[in-house]
């Protein structure tokens, strides 16, 4: 009956909404290491990292996800409460925001207290839900509101400072028909009567006691409370009662069953209903974390932490561990990824926006490879900090070497960590300060490996920045930029990408240098920063080369792009070029002042494009067209703040790594062949359980007919049984985002099973004729279709 009358009121709720389910085309890639809350109910256990849920079924094992790609928000959780009446998991957030989670997966979103203009934005954190008879008393750092499960709509808020004020209200409970709240800022504990139809007048709220109080509970007939000095108390008849003092503020307070547990940072404490300590639960050297809340199911304590995920225990051996959580990263906010032959890498140490390497960031490294994720600790690293740009070698891609911005370059073999290549065994080398001997510091940013298999790397403060390092050979070699630099130590902060182009040229981005060419055939440099070049910005980010061979330029204020690189050189007049489009007919700059952050090229020379406050953008290769516009509210990007991109050739599938996790999206392009031998399609038969024929968005690759493995510049034609032409595409003509049936992406066809006429196919064999237009090679495919 519940669920019935739950499903009438959806229907009429106008302020809340579904969010949409992503899964078809996304995939999420969030860390689950630090958990912010735990709950539990429908034998499962719930967990809130910092911006995704997973959950755990007590019965079977599994674990499962909940995240952006279902519909969450991707904001910062601060509690979470499972309601075993409605079978609903709400979700609260610092901003006010408040989700409620169904038993499909579905999502809804109340936006309430997030949109209510007449509160402030620092007010409307949610502390704790309490679900009470139907209804749930949030609190929050305004008051208390009441929001109806039933009816799931909002009902009366409680301002119960003095003159109605705002007060903050971080824990409230039921007791003997009362509601108690425990509140800060001086305002001790509010108690009234719940019977009393006024509780928006403030004066029908009594004060108890002095001070702040953090947590308030009932257990049978007893209340308990927590003031912040962390001493806790039984109230009897509104007089507190001293218990304990403990050695650390408690965080968390839960009552499960007839269980009081208490969780402070070193400690889980699990009383009777009369303050008996039954079991103390603290961390351990095999498990040195922090603890962040706790719940029980039975005989088992499961605990949130803060490096570990969910620890289970038990009453009988409380000082051994399992480690509960999904697979994932090590943290959310990646700075570096890079993805290739379905594996992705995972840097988290970074340094300012001004190349500012202080503080030091001690982070280990993330490998996603055969869909698995393999972490490796810090302590694993060689002491390498600040880690980086990764860079694969193409001729053995078991061979990783990543930056860092601290302490040189690290070396991994087949997953293992090998070498730090620092000043003494390589020819990187320090920066040198005037007076300071001691001073040491191996700056590697931007690394990148050409056709031949030489890795190219940068180094910040030195007058020799561009080093080269061929694997093959051991052999190092150091590249002045005195003529453009000619104090490396002062006259630049750091350099950011490092690409080359057909020509050899090596191309990267300094903070005070703009745009810096350089090819060491005849030791040729030239840099391009000032506005007479049409350098939007100095500060130059993000660099792509395409397969046109011209550079892709991404500024603090702009995007622009060098055409001409192969006769940069020799230009008296070097420049740069925005990107102009029409908008309702009037010409505007494209990505005008905008922060980019990072640009790729994926197999169809289409550009992705990350910006440091508006997502992600996909254009056309010559960007006039913006295929899409990913950005928070309508993608599962859980930021807008994109730290770095990286496409996998094989598939097409292109990782975005914001400050608050990471998600991928299946575009479907991929990188061509150079023979067609290996070019196939699938499905193959397509059956009318595939569900695959008929739709226009060639653009979601999870639809339509797909040929995998074409080279550069083919030829497509497909053809009924006795030669009749059915669809035909060409490379480069027939795109995806110019609505074709039938469309070439880099190395990747896609046909919608439509014909000439427009209208799709009859049940029959169909064959795929692919004719390389450089080489002539040809192949015929065949194709069942079943309607």
């Amino acid at each position: 009956m519940l669920k019935q009358i739950l499903t009438f009121f959806i229907s009429f709720i106008t302020i809340s909404g579904f969010s949409q389910d992503y899964s078809t085309l996304w995939e999420q890639h969030f860390s689950y290491y630090e958990i912010k809350d735990v709950d539990q109910g429908d034998n499962k256990i719930f967990a809130a990292s910092e911006n995704a849920i997973f959950t755990y079924d007590l019965l079977t094992a599994e674990i499962d996800n909940i995240t952006t790609v279902n519909g969450l928000s991707g904001d910062n959780i601060t509690t979470i409460h499972y309601s075993d009446v409605y079978d609903i998991l709400l979700i609260g957030y610092e901003n006010g925001l408040i989700e409620a989670v169904f038993n499909d997966k579905s999502v809804l979103s109340v936006v309430d207290i997030l949109e209510k203009e007449t509160l402030s934005p620092d007010v409307k954190k949610i502390n704790h839900f309490n679900e009470y008879e139907g209804l749930v008393y949030i609190s929050t750092d305004y008051g208390i509101s009441v929001y109806d499960l039933e009816r799931l709509e909002f009902g009366d808020t409680y301002f119960m400072g003095n003159g109605g004020s705002q007060i903050i209200v971080n824990q409230t409970t039921i007791f003997d028909g009362n509601i108690y709240a425990a509140c800060s800022s001086g305002n001790a504990i509010k108690k009234a009567n719940l019977t009393n139809p006024n509780l928006v007048d403030y004066l029908q709220w009594q004060t108890i006691s002095v001070g702040n109080f953090i947590t308030i509970q009932s257990v049978n007939d007893k209340l308990y409370t927590v003031r912040l000095n962390r001493v806790a108390y039984e109230m009897i008849d509104d007089a507190l009662i001293q218990l304990n003092t403990y050695a650390d503020l408690p965080l968390d307070t839960k009552v499960v069953d007839e269980y009081l547990i208490i969780t402070s940072r070193y400690d889980v404490f699990i009383y009777d209903s009369d303050y008996n300590l039954l079991l103390n639960i603290t961390t351990n050297d095999e498990y040195d974390t922090l603890f962040s809340s706790a719940t029980l199911v039975n005989n088992n304590i499961y605990i949130g932490t803060s490096s570990f995920g969910v620890l289970k225990t038990t009453f009988e051996n409380p000082t051994e561990f399992d480690v509960i959580r999904p697979e994932g990263p090590l943290n959310n906010n990646a700075f570096r990824i890079q993805a290739g032959n379905g594996d992705l890498w995972v840097t988290f140490g970074d340094y300012t926006l001004s190349y500012n390497p202080a503080p030091v960031r001690r982070y280990g490294i993330s490998h996603l490879v055969d869909d698995s994720w393999r972490n490796i600790p810090f302590d694993s690293l060689l002491g390498a900090r600040n880690l980086n740009y990764i860079a694969i070698n193409p001729f053995n891609t078991d061979q990783v070497f990543i930056s860092s911005y601290q302490d040189g370059i690290l070396e991994i073999n087949n997953g293992e960590v090998s070498t730090l290549l620092d000043n003494t065994n390589s020819g990187l080398e320090s920066l040198v300060v005037p007076n300071n001997p001691n001073a040491y510091s191996i700056r590697q940013s931007g690394s990148v490996f050409d056709r031949s298999g030489v890795m190219w790397t940068m180094t910040s403060r030195v007058d020799r920045p561009l080093k080269s390092f061929n694997p093959s050979s051991g052999q190092w070699q150091s590249f002045s930029f005195e003529e453009i630099i000619p104090d490396g130590l002062n006259d630049e902060a750091g350099f950011s990408d490092v690409v080359v182009d057909g020509n050899g040229t090596k191309w990267t981005g300094g903070f005070f240098n703009g745009l810096i060419g350089f090819n060491e055939n005849g030791n040729l440099i030239r840099q391009v920063d000032g506005l007479e070049n049409n350098m939007p910005s100095e500060i130059v980010r993000a660099l792509a080369i395409d397969s046109r061979n011209q550079l892709w330029i991404g500024t603090f204020k702009g995007l622009r792009v060098l055409y001409n690189t192969s006769g940069f050189f020799e230009d008296p007049d070097p420049s740069v070029s925005e990107i102009v489009i029409l908008e309702d007919g009037i010409p505007q700059e494209l990505l005008s002042n905008q922060f980019i952050s990072d640009i790729k090229v994926d197999g169809s020379d289409n550009k992705w494009v990350g910006t440091l406050t508006s997502g992600v953008f996909y254009f056309s290769p010559d960007g006039q067209e913006t295929i899409y516009h990913f950005t928070k509210d309508n993608s599962p990007l859980p930021s807008n703040t994109i730290n770095d991109i990286s496409i996998d050739d094989k598939d097409g599938r292109v990782y975005i790594a914001t400050e608050k996790g990471m998600v991928s999206f299946l575009s479907g392009g991929s990188k061509p062949e150079d023979e067609l031998k290996n070019a196939f399609v699938y499905p193959n038969p397509v059956r009318p359980e595939h569900d695959l024929l008929g739709y226009n968005d060639l653009n979601n690759i999870t639809k339509g007919v797909k040929i995998k493995g074409l080279t550069e510049n083919v030829n497509v034609k497909i053809t009924d049984i006795e030669g009749n032409l059915v669809a035909e595409a060409q490379s480069n003509v027939n795109q995806r985002s110019s609505n074709y049936n039938f469309a070439i992406d880099g190395g990747t066809g896609v046909w919608n099973g439509k014909n000439l006429a427009n209208n799709v196919v009859a049940t029959g064999v169909y064959l795929i004729m692919i004719s390389d237009l450089d080489s002539f090679e040809t192949k015929v495919l065949k194709l069942l279709i079943v309607r």
